[in-house]
């Protein structure tokens, strides 16, 4: 049966995720009680290694939500490895074209679908589940390219239009620097290039995706009631951040 994650981006369904960065299992323990759909383990900009990360993707598992990985790079070895770790599923880093999600698509599937080499760990139960991860790997498996470069929203059609991308992911901070305006979120040519991104999937009736950086619900609601369907609500320092911060300037 296919997983609920994979459902709803075939069905461009809402779901609401969010991102860890700090490698300690009471975060995923803390944040599992928030009734979030998934959590992205990030191993672009955190310091998590590859150990830590296979034992947040089985917490993550035990507390019933999807384990996804943003890997550092679009890149065989590290998308091969998060795999065999047994995450649900990749959030691929700067895809600017075609040929770029393909390359993701390669690493993650096993062949004729792609060219991604057989080991036998956690996600493949160690070798007697092989056949098992084989099914679930055609059936369940999510690819996510992250749209974060003006490159990106140019080629966007082509890049959604290519077998076992499953939706994408707006990286708004890096969109805005690849235009030279990092962080500016307000000015008209980033916010020109972000709807144009809107309009591509709307027409393509693919889930559109965005990463709510901050951990503000009313931008999260704007998001979807502007369409978004896989959104990722801000991340976990943010969260614990912003409350501590919220709460000490009432008393001074």
């Amino acid at each position: 049966m296919m997983n609920k994650l994979k459902q709803n981006l075939q069905q461009n369904l809402l779901t609401v995720g969010s991102w860890v960065t700090l490698g300690h299992q009471s975060i995923i323990e803390i944040m599992a009680t928030a009734g979030f759909d998934w959590l992205t383990i990030d191993l672009e900009h955190s310091v998590i290694t590859i150990k830590e990360a296979q034992n947040l993707i089985a917490l993550i598992q035990a507390n019933n939500m999807q384990a996804l990985v943003r890997v550092s790079k679009n890149e065989e070895v590290i998308i091969k490895r998060v795999l065999d770790a047994g995450a649900d599923g990749i959030i691929v880093p700067m895809i600017k074209n075609a040929d770029e999600a393909r390359m993701a698509v390669d690493f993650a599937k096993y062949p004729p679908e792609g060219k991604r080499g057989v080991g036998l760990a956690r996600a493949q139960k160690y070798g007697i589940g092989f056949d098992e991860y084989k099914n679930k790997l055609n059936n369940d498996l999510v690819i996510i390219a992250q749209i974060e470069h003006i490159e990106a929203v140019d080629n966007l059609e082509e890049i959604l239009s290519v077998p076992g991308i499953d939706g994408i992911i707006i990286g708004p901070y890096d969109l805005s620097g690849s235009m030279n305006k990092p962080g500016q979120f307000d000015d008209p040519d980033v916010k020109e290039a972000i709807q144009r991104v809107e309009k591509v999937c709307k027409k393509m009736n693919k889930p559109l995706g965005f990463h709510v950086i901050q951990p503000d619900a009313v931008e999260l609601k704007q998001r979807i009631d502007l369409g978004y369907t896989f959104l990722a609500f801000s991340l976990d320092f943010l969260f614990l951040g912003e409350k501590a911060r919220e709460e000490m300037k009432k008393i001074k």
